[in-house]
């Protein structure tokens, strides 16, 4: 990337996949504003030869949410300010050129949430649990949980979360939405990569059709979103990496699905 990372995080490459650790291990990941700043920094000028990312975190907690130490008297106009500086970071995740695995362990609380909802594929640890105690703080969330987290559970079961401080462990994290694998504590980033390293294989047009097409054809009426996915289908298959995959498959040189 062209732009310096601030010291709250680190970043090592994998062959063609980006690791970005958060690295505040003392404040379990706190997210202060020079941090959220630096992931938006990080993703708006991903370096052109990678194919997915990893979001990973130092320490044994992915991230304990907002840095409550940087919360001061803000007016209501700059508090929205403050929000909408959170909502531009995750969007350059959720909607950057790549797709974005989080590899997730300990807390994953409030705006550490907010964070993982915005990446594409969560792989939680057994260590893993997830909780919005923004509503036992008079506090709303402000990160984008509301427009993110009731696509993965429900609008139900966020209101739950909110207004009785209920967690989930990574099992049943999984079983409602939060994430879409548990695997054993210490492997969640080897696992991620992985997954990185085999999507970053695909083709880029795929990628991006289900990375970005694809969240918003399910949201679309109907008509609509046949219609979307017509096009998608058309603009990916007319492709010449997609013409020499299909020849490949066809010429029986292509992996089988499922194996590497």
């Amino acid at each position: 990337m062209d732009t310096a990372l601030p010291e709250t995080l680190r970043l090592e490459t994998r062959d063609a996949v980006a690791v970005l650790h958060l690295a505040r291990p003392e404040k379990r990941n706190a997210l202060d504003d020079k941090t959220v700043r630096g992931v938006e920094d990080f993703f708006r000028h991903l370096s052109p030869g990678i194919g997915a990312v990893v979001l990973a975190a130092e320490g044994d907690h992915f991230c304990a949410g907002l840095d409550l130490s940087e919360m001061t008297e803000r007016s209501a106009i700059e508090g929205v300010a403050h929000s909408q500086m959170w909502h531009r970071a995750f969007a350059e995740i959720e909607h950057g050129p790549v797709p974005v695995i989080a590899a997730l362990k300990g807390a994953v609380v409030g705006g550490g949430l907010e964070l993982a909802a915005a990446a594409h594929i969560r792989v939680a640890e057994e260590s893993t649990f997830y909780a919005l105690p923004e509503g036992q703080r008079g506090l709303f969330v402000g990160g984008g949980a509301s427009v993110r987290v009731p696509r993965l559970i429900g609008v139900s079961r966020m209101m739950d979360m909110m207004l009785t401080g209920r967690r989930y462990d990574a099992q049943d994290g999984e079983r409602i939405g939060l994430s879409q694998y548990v695997v054993a504590d210490g492997t969640g980033v080897d696992v991620a990569v992985e997954l990185a390293s085999r999507i970053s294989q695909n083709a880029a047009q795929t990628n991006f059709a289900v990375t970005q097409a694809l969240p918003l054809i399910a949201e679309a009426n109907p008509r609509e979103g046949y219609l979307m996915e017509s096009l998608m289908a058309a603009l990916a298959q007319g492709t010449d990496d997609a013409k020499r995959r299909m020849n490949d498959f066809l010429a029986g040189k292509a992996a089988k699905v499922g194996r590497p």
